[in-house]
């Protein structure tokens, strides 16, 4: 299996297995992708992700050069028919929230995935880069757009017109992660982080992961009333009332997702 799955109590990991090449992403781990985001999204047993690569080396480097090659049609062949011609980071739309936990190298399509994620952790001796201008590309799985969004515009126009590579220590300066752990520390770490979110109500943590992404595409005045609208669509619901009652008698809140 090129890809590994796992559940612990509500937290699904997920492991990109292949490590003998940095974790890059062929054809076969990109279906596998694919079909363990649809799982994790049906699965309201699941209220958080953990996904990191196997090894020590890579957490991942993106698509596999030696094995996709561009394909003999033409792109508006690929791009009209059935999935067209989608990234394997296309796929990971959740409301579920994700950890990263990034263990060595997150280059090209690999820091793309890592961005797409909500939370990233990294192992002290992890490097970043987005190379795609070094070999006649660009990174077209959403890095020239959520790259900026998270680090700054100038950050952001450094690293993906010089393709350079930073370590941990710069990615966590300039805010491309919320943290940087030892290595034998990470996935302690990483679980850690999923485990308290996925111990929240969450109906409430899925809100609050829309209205972030949607918002950020809104005039503030409208991302503040989609904000309220939110708020009062959980109102009456059953778990914002046991976080009462649970306040109230000094324990623990039960939540159900209701």
């Amino acid at each position: 299996m090129s890809v590994l799955f796992a559940v612990t109590g509500a937290v699904a990991t997920v492991t990109l297995n292949r490590p003998e090449v940095m974790n890059s992403v062929d054809v076969p781990m990109r279906a596998e992708l694919a079909e363990l985001w649809a799982r994790i999204k049906a699965d309201e047993a699941i209220r958080a992700v953990v996904l990191t690569g196997a090894g020590s080396k890579a957490f991942c480097t993106g698509s596999d050069l030696k094995n996709t090659m561009p394909p003999n049609e033409s792109y508006a062949c690929t791009a009209f028919a059935g999935d067209g011609d989608r990234s394997f980071v296309d796929y990971l739309t959740l409301d579920k929230p994700m950890v990263c936990a990034i263990n060595g190298y997150a280059l090209a399509g690999g820091l793309e995935l890592a961005l797409a994620c909500d939370i990233r952790i990294a192992s002290s001796n992890s490097s970043f880069g987005l190379t795609e201008v070094k070999i006649g590309s660009i990174p077209g799985a959403g890095g020239t757009q959520r790259l900026p969004r998270i680090v700054g515009l100038t950050n952001a126009m450094h690293l993906l017109l010089t393709g350079d590579r930073i370590d941990s220590a710069e990615a966590l300066r300039i805010g491309l992660v919320s943290k940087v752990v030892p290595a034998e520390q990470l996935m302690t770490e990483a679980m850690a982080v999923a485990e308290k979110i996925a111990a929240n109500a969450p109906l409430a943590v899925r809100a609050v992961k829309h209205l972030v992404y949607r918002g950020a595409d809104l005039p503030l005045a409208a991302a503040i009333e989609a904000e309220r609208m939110a708020w009062g669509v959980l109102r009456n619901t059953e778990d914002r009332i046991e976080g009462r009652i649970a306040f109230q008698e000094k324990r623990k809140p039960v939540f159900k997702g209701r």
